[in-house]
């Protein structure tokens, strides 16, 4: 068989023994030979008719119904592999959760508050859905919803993305369950499910660019032990990116085996397929989905301006983004986020932009010079585009949304970055375990002592199985420790007050405090509060920041108008907020509030405070007037103050 041993291309297992074996008898032949063989590829063995390729085979011991018993045993142990990995971290995650909060052994409310801040308006409004009297009424219950804060009719399914909860509701309703599993368990399963489904799609991932599921178990390896830089899920399962991620985990392992070349056409399909539905679902499970799709645009661009994707794959992508925007804006009651998103504008410019890009890559100067000008001409496009129709499509500016996707994304710190510390974990299992990137690397080092090929089916091979043993021996152990410690989690303060609330306050009574607290409220008792822990709604960030005042260096009077002008009845003040002792003092509360107002001036490193009055939540416990004449204290504990606001002004001196 004639081969090239300078080229590198996809190899089979037999062109990896067709090559070293042929290079092996080029050592032996003469000079003159070895430049006859270089002529020739190893891939003209494709091209062969079906009985030169047998006869090849039989030469070198591999006979048809073997190669084919071969391929199928690597591809069944390797999805064996992802998926027991995606079911035993599922099970991990579960069982961590119970030894950590003893899930099981807990009544409804201790349950209900392990979910913080966002996390517990997303299961609250879950509940609500199972109590309405049908489906439908409460998906109208939910888009008509003037129950939760006060003076604010919001339609939730919008507003909070919740098409997790009506699946979650409509999967426990339909599939019969409520009499076999409660409905808590039902849905933090679900959630495990996904993050065992997001492990298994890495696992394909680093499997399908590798060409060994080494990588895949490298990859599922590392992302466990990272896990406190790879995911939230430890303290906040019903958050919008444990539902998304995995999805967009789905639609990147598609992804890649759809862009990759000499596929067949059913796997082309299949991929195809699978890249449309987890690309629309990824986009309707959360709110900034189109954000991180709009980065992924952006690099499927590059790839196709310099060469290194197929063009046509490319643009049949392009509109499955189109597809996918479309579909959710119908579905997303006409959302304008996705209309003005840079998504759509960079995929428009692309489209446009699509007949110049067909003439090239031709390797010439004037190509090159194309190809700037193609990619300043898309980008100026795009910018132009995402203004024209900002300006025409009305839509809500939220400024502050682009900083709050900073820190989502982990962008300004140096680790909690769990977008993408596991694809981080993929691409280095991949450098590890792909013969390709050892070859190359190898062919750059001019290695002579040992031959390349050879050398680097060995590494690709060695190395990962070494890394494996080694994180083996040194964090299964902690692992399994984490595992067996009993944690305790209990909150007996927090447990009081919402006994309190529900067995002492008035059914219409509306509480005002910080975002968290009322989000644990309204899914523990379903009173009414005052504001949200919600970023993308310019009026309840207004309401935030200003029910915060009660931390603040402001006057019994200002505080009273500010609580009133939203109806509440009832304050509560958290004493750990109040009395924060914080490792960098700047980044508490109140010393935000305190500049914010004007109350702290910083000038050469020093702090200089001016304010007439005390801090709010210092002073109302002193029970002093003015304070008692417009609040009452009517339940305390170590934790919580919990103040009547005063429906009749008395002055007292």
């Amino acid at each position: 068989m004639k081969v090239m041993c300078d080229e590198l291309v996809p190899f089979s297992l037999t062109h990896w023994v067709c090559l070293i074996t042929s290079c092996s008898s080029i050592r032996k032949e003469g000079a003159a030979d070895l430049r006859q063989r270089k002529k020739q590829n190893c891939t003209e063995s494709d091209k062969m008719a079906p009985e030169e390729r047998n006869k090849e085979n039989s030469k070198l011991g591999r006979s048809p119904k073997y190669m084919l018993i071969q391929r199928f045993a690597k591809l069944f142990f390797g999805c064996l592999a992802a998926v027991t990995s995606g079911m035993m971290y599922a099970v991990y995650l579960s069982t961590y959760h119970e030894r950590k909060f003893w899930f099981s052994s807990r009544q409804e409310l201790e349950r209900e508050i392990t979910f913080q801040g966002d996390s517990a308006i997303y299961y609250s409004f879950y509940k609500e859905l199972l109590k309405a009297p049908s489906f439908e009424r409460g998906v109208y219950e939910l888009t008509h919803n003037n129950k939760t804060i006060s003076l604010k009719t919001i339609n939730a399914v919008q507003q909070m993305t919740l098409y997790p909860e009506l699946i979650a509701s409509v999967l426990y309703q339909a599939s019969g369950s409520e009499e076999v599993i409660e409905p808590v368990y039902f849905y933090i399963g679900i959630v495990f499910g996904l993050q065992g489904i997001y492990v298994t799609a890495l696992f394909v991932t680093s499997w399908v660019m590798s060409g060994t599921w080494l990588a895949g178990m490298l990859t599922v390896a590392w992302f466990i032990i990272n896990r406190t830089d790879t995911t939230r899920i430890d303290y906040s399962i019903p958050s919008r990116e444990n539902w998304a991620l995995p999805y967009f985990a789905c639609q990147v392992a598609a992804l890649t085996g759809y862009l990759k070349k000499n596929l067949n056409c059913s796997a082309e399909k299949f991929c195809y397929l699978l890249v449309s539905a987890s690309t629309y679902t990824f986009m309707m499970m959360w709110e900034y989905s189109h954000y991180l799709l709009f980065v992924q645009a952006v690099s499927l661009f590059l790839l196709d301006s310099f060469a290194l994707a197929q063009t046509e794959k490319v643009h049949e992508v392009y509109k499955i983004y189109l597809f996918s925007l479309f579909l959710g804006y119908l579905l997303q009651f006409e959302n304008s986020a996705l209309l003005v998103s840079p998504l759509l504008s960079l995929v428009a410019a692309l489209m446009l932009s699509k007949c110049l890009q067909m003439n090239m890559k031709k390797g010439t100067f004037m190509s090159r010079l194309l190809k700037i000008m193609y990619i300043y001409l898309v980008l100026t496009i795009t910018v132009t585009l995402n203004f024209l129709l900002k300006m025409f499509v009305p839509h809500k500016e939220n400024e502050h949304l682009l900083k709050f996707i900073e820190v989502k994304l982990g962008l300004n710190t140096t680790k909690m970055k769990y977008l993408w510390t596991p694809y981080v974990c993929m691409l280095a299992a991949f450098g590890v375990c792909s013969p390709e990137l050892w070859m190359t690397l190898f062919k750059w080092l001019r290695l002579k002592a040992v031959h390349p090929i050879l050398l680097a089916l060995i590494l690709s091979m060695a190395v990962p199985t070494i890394i494996g043993f080694s994180l083996w021996k040194e964090f299964f152990p902690r692992i399994m420790t984490e595992l067996s410690e009993l944690q305790e989690f209990y909150d007996p303060d927090t447990v009081e007050l919402m006994t309190w609330i529900k067995r002492q306050a008035p059914v219409a009574a509306v509480f005002a405090g910080s975002p968290q607290l009322m989000g644990v409220i309204k899914l523990c008792t379903g009173w009414m509060v005052s504001s949200l822990p919600l970023y993308n709604d310019d009026d309840l960030l207004k309401r935030n920041e200003n029910i915060y005042q009660i931390y603040s260096k402001r006057s019994a009077e200002d505080i009273y108008k500010i609580l009133t002008s939203y109806k509440a009845n009832f304050l509560i003040i958290e004493d750990s907020i109040c009395n924060e002792v914080g490792p960098v003092r700047g980044c508490r509360v109140k010393d935000l509030l305190d500049i914010a107002n004007g109350h702290v001036v910083c000038e050469e490193g020093d702090s200089y405070a001016y304010s007439k009055y005390g801090r709010f939540c210092h002073e109302i416990k002193m029970n002093y007037s003015p304070y008692v004449n417009y609040f009452t204290r009517v339940y305390w504990n170590r934790s919580y103050f919990v103040y009547r606001i005063n429906t009749v002004i008395s002055f007292q001196l």
